[in-house]
């Protein structure tokens, strides 16, 4: 009997609002999936290259990444870097991907450029994890169009519902035009500050709303997950026991049994 292939869940992880805690989320889901045994690989596509830092990649280390990827149609094997966590893997970004919206422009089907590089060669994985750029462009459009869900992480303030509406709008045009199947994952609550009023009513307004898209896991305002990055670790790795470490690994959990019940 032929081995049934394993097709990886590809998830977006995005919000068009920087400062949400988009590569925060990233990192640590993608290490918390790891360390319950999910083979994990992080594409990082935001120009910044945050993610890539943050697990401490470094910049020895990204002479091939996501651009090399997109652009110059390098094979996903040679593009990927091993972290020193177990089952976790990550496409870094480097320098050359700042210019990779300028240079798609002259591409074919240049919507559909990654989702070309990675459809085919990511058998490998349980899941896979998009940490987009804060911006809706040529890169973002690629990232949703080759992936099955959205992941919004929203920050608990005064402004968020107005960002999630455009975000939206976005996803919907992205089902008309390039894939159909894109799905809203989930959104996650991060910086919540249970001493601040306002994100309980931002909570509550979200979930009024959204309904069980919205994750029961709420991230807290944490300084140890603000202090990782600069340690080039992710939070669970720096301080496993802090509460936003802790919030991640309970992410992850809800985020696989949400994904056994549909299945199902």
């Amino acid at each position: 009997m032929p081995k049934m292939l394993k097709i990886p869940k590809i998830i977006a992880i995005a919000n068009q609002k920087g400062g949400v805690g988009k590569t925060t989320t990233s990192i640590n889901l993608a290490t918390a999936l790891s360390t319950i045994n999910k083979k994990t690989l992080l594409i990082d596509l935001d120009p910044q290259g945050n993610a890539s830092t943050g697990l401490g990649i470094s910049t020895d280390q990204r002479h091939y990444g996501t651009y090399e990827l997109m652009i110059q149609d390098m094979p996903i094997e040679q593009c990927v870097v091993k972290t020193e966590i177990p089952n976790l893997y990550v496409i870094p970004s480097n320098e050359h991907l700042s210019g990779a919206e300028l240079e798609l422009i002259d591409h074919d089907k240049r919507e559909f450029k990654l989702r070309k590089n990675l459809r085919d060669n990511l058998i490998d994985y349980d899941f896979v994890l998009i940490d987009c750029p804060p911006a809706l462009g040529l890169l973002n459009i690629n990232a949703f169009s080759a992936s099955d869900s959205i992941l919004v992480p929203l920050q608990c303030e005064f402004y968020a519902l107005e960002g999630l509406s455009h975000l939206m709008r976005t996803i919907q045009r992205i089902r008309t035009n390039f894939n159909p199947d894109l799905d809203l994952q989930g959104i996650v609550l991060t910086m919540y500050d249970k001493r601040n009023n306002l994100s309980d009513l931002v909570a509550h307004d979200v979930r009024s709303f959204f309904g069980e898209k919205v994750y029961q896991t709420v991230i807290p305002r944490n300084v140890k997950i603000s202090e990782a990055p600069s340690h080039g670790k992710p939070a669970i790795i720096y301080d496993y026991k802090c509460a936003g470490s802790q919030a991640y690994i309970h992410l992850a959990k809800e985020l696989i049994k949400r994904e056994k019940i549909m299945v199902h």
